[in-house]
């Protein structure tokens, strides 16, 4: 009986910052096209060209090249996003930090940065819909984030744990 020898060329796995970046960069796509159908629905009155508000830009902001763009640089602050969290969360187990996060972001966009967008209301402005949209958007964004750098910190952990024995 012979052991067949097992290849040592497996792929390398991705390094704990390159997955963050892309955690953040796909969650704030997708998050922003799902907030784009709210918007297109009816769901909310926010739409996500709402972020290019603060620039002189043209017309075309409001059509689908803004759309497009809007999503694209939603997806890149996502990035951002996603490492303030490592930063600060990765160590936390389960999901109610991400909700918890996700709930933060919703007060700092609508309450600290709202004045920098024109396109958003006052939250005692908005109507039920949008609040209600707005918030639940943000939470599982939130969860989203937290729970996949989570996750994957743990994931890293037991496999340095095990490494090392």
């Amino acid at each position: 009986m012979s052991y067949e020898q097992k290849p040592t060329n497996y792929p390398k796995p991705m390094s704990f910052s390159v997955m963050v970046f892309w955690t953040g960069l796909f969650g704030g796509v997708f998050w922003g096209i799902l907030g784009f159908l709210a918007y297109y629905f009816n769901f909310t009155e926010i739409r996500p060209n709402v972020i290019l508000e603060p620039w002189q830009l043209g017309d075309w902001k409001k059509g689908w090249p803004g759309i497009v763009l809007s999503i694209i640089l939603i997806g890149v602050l996502s990035i951002i996003v996603a490492f303030v969290y490592y930063a600060v969360f990765r160590k936390f187990k389960g999901f109610w930090f991400g909700l918890g996060f996700g709930i933060i972001l919703f007060l700092l966009v609508f309450f600290i940065l709202n004045p920098l967008f024109s396109g958003i209301k006052p939250l005692t402005d908005l109507n039920r819909d949008t609040i209600i949209t707005s918030i639940c958007l943000y939470i599982v964004y939130g969860i989203f984030i937290g729970y996949s750098i989570n996750y994957e910190y743990q994931i890293n952990n037991v496999q340095v744990k095990e490494s090392s024995t």
